[in-house]
């Protein structure tokens, strides 16, 4: 009874942070919703069991039990410079490892509803102060070619280039801002120019690291972790945890590893 109450809680608190975004998941629609095709030789994931889809046309959903947020996409860059770990899908695919078939305000409302809380983005003047809020880990889980499951830490697909060992920053919810059109009054979540998880500073970054890196090209301090990544296109899932208090041992409440892949029974 108290996950039901709890599930139809965040879902309430979903619903609710949805209506604050009017006209957004209108805006910055792509021209060709089926644009990202997964790759032929490696099957696409299941849709994760007891959680709540946030969006009928993109692959967001909302997973109370595990107190996650999970969204699929697909790999688009094995190698190469970064400014991002994920873009949303038809953005930034150049510069990041994964293409994510969300919008970012979905995920933002997720984060929300579970009870992540932004803090701000990476600031400049008067000085340099580096994004905040809640610390959110992310899990990358995928099926290789013969159906087999596989997961990682998403750090461990982003390479430092001055050590050429994996990423060691956390991600925190910067939250982006809003940009408002002064002829309409209609405001813009910005992240969905393909700031949604960052490993060089934006001010427009939903997640960003807490760290100072620069988007400068000359100065990019990360790029593909190569041998760590699968063939592009193989479609992945992203898991988004919030690092939030944890309840005491003795709640009761299950301590699973969020979202894992069902791999479905052979025949």
């Amino acid at each position: 009874m108290s996950r039901t109450i709890a599930f139809c809680g965040a879902a309430v608190a979903a619903a609710v942070c949805l209506a604050l975004w009017p006209g957004v998941l209108a805006a910055d629609e792509p021209s060709d919703p089926n644009a990202v095709v997964a790759a032929p030789d490696a099957p696409k994931l299941p849709a994760p069991e007891d959680a709540k889809r946030l969006s009928p046309r993109y692959d967001v959903w909302l997973d109370v039990k595990h107190r996650a947020v999970v969204v699929d996409g697909e790999v688009c860059l094995r190698r190469g410079m970064l400014e991002m770990f994920a873009c949303t899908r038809n953005t930034k695919e150049h510069e990041s490892v994964v293409s994510a078939n969300t919008k970012a305000f979905l995920v933002h409302t997720g984060l929300l509803a579970l009870g992540a809380e932004p803090g701000h983005v990476a600031q400049w003047v008067p000085e340099f102060k580096p994004a905040s809020g809640t610390e959110i880990d992310i899990k990358v889980l995928w099926l290789d070619d013969q159906g087999k499951q596989h997961s990682a830490r998403a750090q461990d697909w982003v390479r430092n280039v001055k050590t050429g060992r994996a990423m060691d920053q956390p991600w925190v919810f910067a939250g982006s801002r809003f940009w408002t059109d002064e002829e309409t009054g209609r405001q813009y979540y910005q992240a969905e120019g393909g700031d949604f998880i960052c490993v060089s500073n934006f001010s427009t970054a939903m997640l960003d690291i807490p760290v100072e890196s620069s988007q400068s090209n000359e100065e990019l301090e990360f790029e593909a972790f190569t041998e760590h990544i699968p063939p592009v296109r193989t479609p992945v899932r992203l898991v988004l945890t919030p690092r939030l208090e944890k309840k005491p041992a003795s709640s009761g409440e299950p301590d699973e590893t969020p979202a894992e892949v069902q791999t479905p029974p052979d025949k």
